[in-house]
């Protein structure tokens, strides 16, 4: 049976909250696919980092021949930034992607509660671990709260998973799906509410067990992503993936899970929390298990 929509004039108005990676890049996936962008950062330095990120971004896809320099053009003027969430209130859909911080997100969707309008407005966490549950129970209209979940980075990565918690309205769950399947052409797979979705859920376990690897002096690092891209044709070593994702995404994603399922597989290894805590994050801060020159 299928679920109509919320809203059947299509969204083509669209807020992201954050302008860190996935920030930036669903705002300029957004952009491409010819919708109004209204970014909320917080503050007027994080709106010029963002800027130049997605103009970087941008650049490289008209040097890779996947944009036109008049397509780069348009999809600039169509995105704004701000620093007031109330700026978001004309909005239909809603990205939030801030980093995995539970207090953060719950204060922010509490915030867009209040401040977006629109009676039929979806307010989509790209949350990586946390339980939409969580965030709904946060706002007044728990109906309409979704988990839209995409991968990095964005604009490559065909996958997108929509999470509905035990109070989602069937129909914001439908308009997410055909957002991000219809408008900005993903494929999508639907999960439960439980911590990790599908992806992280299977995902972590493996790649923590290749940080525990390198940890007990198994094997190095290079040994273990070219054992994994040889022997069982993945296009990534899991310690290389590690540092695409990011060390402080993997770790903040297993240290959710282990506190839901309390499985030691889930548990992050001490050599993930000293490297976080030493700042190697991977590639976006130019080493992890790889270094990456800038």
């Amino acid at each position: 049976m299928t679920t109509t929509p919320l809203s059947t004039a299509g969204i083509t108005r669209v807020g992201v909250v954050g302008c860190g990676t996935m920030g930036a890049g669903l705002a300029e996936l957004c952009a491409r696919a010819g919708l109004d962008v209204r970014i909320a950062v917080s503050s007027t330095a994080s709106a010029d980092a963002g800027r130049a990120r997605i103009a970087r971004s941008l650049d490289r896809a008209v040097t890779r021949g996947k944009l036109t320099a008049e397509d780069r053009e348009h999809a600039l003027t169509t995105i704004a930034f701000t620093t007031a969430l109330d700026d978001l209130a004309d909005r239909q859909l809603v990205l939030e992607s801030v980093p995995e911080d539970e207090k953060l997100k719950r204060t922010i969707f509490t915030a867009l509660d209040a401040a977006v309008t629109d009676p039929h407005a979806v307010l989509a966490s790209n949350t990586s671990s946390m339980r939409i549950a969580t965030l709904a129970d946060h706002t007044e209209r728990p109906g309409r709260v979704v988990g839209l979940h995409f991968f990095n980075p964005v604009q490559v990565l065909p996958l997108a998973e929509v999470v509905s918690a035990p109070d989602t309205d069937p129909r914001a769950t439908a308009t997410a799906e055909a957002f991000a399947a219809g408008v900005l052409g993903k494929q999508v797979i639907r999960s439960a509410d439980r911590c990790g979705f599908v992806v992280n859920a299977l995902l972590v376990p493996y790649l923590l067990a290749a940080v525990r690897m390198v940890q007990s002096g198994h094997a190095v690092a290079a040994d273990i992503d070219r054992g994994m891209k040889l022997g069982c044709s993945h296009p990534l070593g899991p310690l290389e993936l590690t540092d695409l994702i990011g060390l402080d995404v993997i770790e903040s994603v297993a240290v959710a899970l282990h506190a839901e399922f309390a499985e030691p597989l889930y548990a992050p290894p001490a050599l993930l929390r000293e490297m976080v805590a030493a700042g190697r994050l991977g590639r976006k801060t130019g080493g992890g298990f790889f270094d990456y020159p800038s």
